[in-house]
């Protein structure tokens, strides 16, 4: 089951790709663009996230923050972080239980992987309330960008 706009938002506490402990309760008071990406190294993946390091300003300027979380290793998220130069924090949900409570969990992924993040995008506001949620069954698609500007702007 998919989380709804207005409904609370998870908290989570996960690894970032630099060791530390992210949790969304730190970002308590501050618009928050929760991403959740399959895999990194793809395609898709990595166009999704050069994306939003492109635009981080637009984000910012916006009052928004944005988290990347991927069921990689913080290991590969590190690397990953490292050649695209992304500028924002990927956090490794290795256990799946984040994506598996804001309802981003594939039973089944490509080539018989189990448990692999679907790409979604949530907007939390300052309150930790969902305002916006997306959750795409086919990763060959990007979430709606302009809606979640659409969205930063109107909270």
């Amino acid at each position: 089951m998919s989380l709804q706009i207005g409904d609370k938002a998870p908290n989570f506490t996960l690894k970032a790709s630099d060791k530390s402990d992210v949790s969304l309760s730190s970002y308590a008071g501050k618009n928050v663009v929760v991403l959740f990406f399959p895999l990194a190294f793809t395609g898709v993946c990595t166009t999704e996230l050069c994306s939003i390091r492109d635009n981080k300003a637009d984000y910012e300027s916006l009052g928004a923050e944005v988290l990347a979380i991927s069921v990689d290793s913080l290991f590969t998220l590190g690397k990953f972080k490292e050649i695209e130069g992304y500028n924002f924090p990927l956090l490794s949900d290795w256990n799946k239980d984040t994506a598996k409570a804001y309802g981003a969990l594939y039973d089944e992924f490509v080539l018989g992987m189990k448990g692999v993040a679907k790409r979604s995008a949530f907007v939390v506001d300052k309150d930790g309330i969902i305002r916006y949620a997306e959750v795409l069954e086919n990763a060959g698609e990007l979430p709606n960008f302009a809606a979640i500007n659409e969205t930063l702007k109107s909270i």
